[in-house]
């Protein structure tokens, strides 16, 4: 999927691209409306039929109803009169949890929950409306993102540098290119790892039949999506589940989420993927009734961005900055060493 605030061609400078997608070779045809449904984030079957009817949905640059059917590598668009609305930025006075700042870069401890930039559902409350309001000024990114040099997701928790100037964007996104920066998660995943530290190799793209999730391709389709490489260390067993570390080696979207999911072990109350059911454990009531628990403690899944470490674009400093594992994912944790210790 694409996003722009470019006209959507030459002769129509009303129309803006808000999504577009091209159709699999192998795709059966299938009604737009239910095609869209399932690769638009929190669009509903009437608000894809509204746009249909108002012609703002484009199969090989000709608008088609809700009806039409979905054949395999068309290019579709969703066209629509303004710009998408994670452009149009309001600064909002949203608290900031600010670890370190200089006229260069800030560091943030983003706190589960909050979604760093607008987009489809999310137009308000992020991290970049919070940024703009305390900070002006800030460069853009190459998706027109002001002050973002990555990203994590909304409800996993932790570290990320923003870029205060074009000099700073520049250098700290080569650096996060090049993989020369260091980004370490912790993690809760379920069932018990065979290995004490490994490494995951796996192209990471877009689901072919879930287009809000990624999944792992390999042999003859590892083209369909990106290289992406995680090093995974255990920390503690703990008995059903177990809490381990994540190194990036690059920064595919969901990477983390995907590549543990890959091997068997799903992040624990990992609702996109799979986490919020029980996945490894007994049938007794009340395990059941204890993992219920522990969803209600960390009621998002179990991820937080630990550690971040790059140059300083001027200074040529190492920089490496720490974050505590939030009180939610520890009293989790807690809860997991209490169960293991006593289920001996």
């Amino acid at each position: 999927m694409t996003t722009t605030t470019q006209p959507a061609n030459e002769n129509d400078d009303e129309l803006y691209e808000h999504h577009s997608f091209v159709a699999d070779k192998g795709q059966t045809p299938l009604r737009i409306d239910k095609y869209l449904m399932n690769r638009i984030e929190n669009a509903t079957r009437n608000k894809i039929q509204a746009a249909a009817k108002d012609g703002s949905i484009y199969v090989n640059g000709t608008p088609v109803k809700s009806n039409y059917k979905v054949k395999p590598s068309d290019k579709i668009r969703v066209l629509l009169e303004h710009p998408p609305y994670e452009y149009l930025l309001t600064p909002e006075d949203l608290p900031l949890d600010v670890v370190y700042e200089d006229d260069q870069l800030l560091v943030v401890n983003k706190s589960a929950g909050m979604v760093v930039h607008p987009g489809h559902g999310n137009y308000s409350g992020t991290l970049i409306n919070a940024l703009i309001f305390h900070f002006e000024n800030l460069p853009n990114n190459s998706s027109e993102r002001p002050g973002l040099v990555h990203r994590i997701d909304k409800d996993t928790s932790g570290l990320l540098v923003v870029a205060k100037t074009e000099q700073a964007m520049t250098h700290l996104s080569k650096q996060f290119f090049n993989k020369t920066s260091e980004r370490e998660y912790v993690a809760i995943v379920w069932g018990n790892i065979d290995e004490e530290e490994g490494t995951i190799e796996g192209h990471i793209g877009r689901h072919p039949r879930n287009r809000l999730q990624n999944t792992v391709f390999e042999g003859d389709d590892e083209d369909k999506g990106k290289p992406a490489v995680t090093h995974y260390k255990v920390l503690e067993r703990l008995g059903y589940v177990t809490l381990v570390t994540c190194k990036l080696e690059t920064g595919r979207t969901h990477q983390i989420r995907v590549h543990m999911k890959h091997i068997g072990h799903t992040l624990f109350n990992d609702e996109r993927y799979g986490g919020e059911r029980i996945l490894k454990g007994t049938t007794f009531t009340k395990y059941k009734q204890f993992v219920d628990n522990c969803f209600k403690i960390l009621p998002r899944q179990a991820l937080h961005a630990k550690t971040l470490g790059f140059v300083h674009p001027t200074t040529g400093e190492n920089m490496r900055f720490n974050s505590p594992i939030p009180d939610d994912m520890q009293q989790c944790i807690e809860k997991w060493r209490h169960y293991a210790t006593h289920a001996q």
